[in-house]
């Protein structure tokens, strides 16, 4: 395994305040995810994933505990620094795709280098490369009205993948699909984990936690098992 740490969480917590009640979503959870890890983060609706998830997608920020992410302690960002990290080092897979409307799969994937001001010209290169790569040279042009399920996600994927970041972040990426394409979708990022990318997949699902190569199991906002616990 590399030593190389991509994500370390230390004692983080997180509460929410309603009125003068606070709930704890997340109590004391510690992790370190290492480059090339694939790693399922396990847990029923309630459990604390979807918290643990935003913690890990910087997409928001601990009420107590330390985020580090490539290199990078997240207390010590703004807010802009914070959003170019996350472009810089997280790619993200949702449920629900996320997909720019009237926008080309193309330009979808495209999209995360010209932010990152790489030259339009160079972007699409890559973008086509990438897409290619998955499958869908002949859907370029289509936009997500003219794209299955499954295609749409592997556009997403390809997004998430095009500016090689250094962490792939999958936030139930089967859930709107149906089981074939689940199964093409969890076969690719199967592929994707045996090239060396790194990858965390947030599931509610065990049969598609089974995919990953370390499962770390979430309950009451807290860890209740790791079966691959790196040292």
């Amino acid at each position: 395994m590399s030593t190389v740490k991509v994500l370390e969480l230390h004692d983080v917590a997180r509460d929410y305040t309603t009125g003068s009640t606070i709930t704890t979503a997340l109590d004391g959870v510690s992790l370190t995810i290492r480059a090339g890890e694939f790693v399922a983060i396990v847990g029923p609706s309630g459990s604390g994933k979807s918290t643990l998830m935003n913690m890990i997608g910087c997409l928001d920020r601990p009420t107590r505990g330390r985020v580090r992410i490539a290199g990078h302690e997240v207390a010590a960002l703004d807010d802009d620094q914070l959003t170019s990290l996350r472009s810089q080092a997280i790619g993200f897979v949702f449920q629900q795709f996320q997909l720019l409307p009237q926008t080309t799969a193309l330009d979808n994937v495209a999209a995360p280098l010209l932010y990152q001001g790489v030259k339009t010209k160079e972007a699409r290169r890559r973008a086509t490369e990438v897409l290619e790569r998955l499958g869908l040279g002949e859907r370029l042009h289509h936009d997500r009205t003219m794209l299955s399920g499954g295609q749409q996600q592997r556009v997403a994927i390809a997004r998430a993948v095009v500016a090689s970041p250094a962490l792939i972040l999958a936030d139930e990426p089967t859930g709107a699909l149906d089981s074939v394409s689940g199964q093409q979708v969890m076969a690719l990022l199967t592929e994707l984990h045996a090239e060396g990318r790194t990858i965390v997949l947030i599931t509610h699902a065990a049969e598609v936690a089974e995919a990953a190569s370390r499962r770390i199991h979430i309950h009451d906002g807290r860890i209740a098992s790791d079966d691959g616990i790196a040292a």
